[in-house]
């Protein structure tokens, strides 16, 4: 019995040796962007957004939606969010990234240089112009490129980022398509937060994308 019994130890002791193991070289958690709506409230709210086509892009420009603006000390909207966003993030005194790792869940890579991460804002500053952000004021459109209280913001790799441009869903999607539900949940939540249309493609897509979620 007492063999038995020390077997039975044994064993206990590898398989909690194991899952100590598994933890410790797990993947770490990563940082994120406040929580979209979940895919069936998204379904909801996509239900609701006014359909109809995006007006021209005539009279838009990057200057009328003010970033990135201080958000306390030195530190402005986008080193907040690579602060946020990433792992063992060092700051300098004037609040710059000098040193941390980003994990992209646009496209699934690591970097350790703030350099390669760009800000993408979910819902781009000209679709949103061409969505009904032309009719807002200034303050309203700072707002919205500054926005760290919704799903807006979010660090990326910067090659992504720039491929994206401002694409809707109909045009774009994230190359990693595990992450196409929390993409089309956190695109519909801004849209539906600030009143914005989609366009038919753009409903077409999303509503795809979130009935598979």
């Amino acid at each position: 019995m007492r063999s038995v019994y020390a077997r039975r130890t044994a064993i206990a002791g590898g398989l909690a040796a194991l899952v100590g193991t598994l933890v410790l070289t797990g993947p770490t958690a990563q940082a994120a962007p406040p929580a979209p709506a979940d895919a069936g409230t998204a379904r909801t709210y996509l239900s609701q957004l006014t359909v109809a086509p995006e007006t021209s892009v005539d009279g838009y420009s990057r200057s009328k939606f003010p970033h990135w603006i201080t958000q306390y000390g030195q530190c402005n909207t986008r080193e907040v969010v690579l602060k946020r966003d990433g792992q063992d993030v060092q700051q300098d005194a004037k609040c710059a990234a000098v040193s941390g790792t980003w994990y992209s869940p646009y496209d699934g890579a690591t970097w350790h240089n703030a350099a390669d991460i760009d800000i993408d804002h979910i819902v781009p500053l000209a679709q949103a112009w061409r969505s009904g952000a032309d009719k807002w004021t200034t303050s309203q459109r700072q707002a919205f490129a500054n926005d760290l209280t919704h799903s807006q913001l979010i660090a990326v790799t910067d090659r992504v980022n720039q491929i994206k441009g401002d694409k809707d869903p109909a045009q774009w999607m994230p190359p990693l398509k595990g992450y196409a539900c929390t993409y089309a949940e956190m695109w519909v939540t801004v849209k539906h937060q600030y009143n914005l249309t989609v366009d038919a493609a753009e409903k077409d897509k999303l509503a795809a994308v979130l009935n598979g979620c």
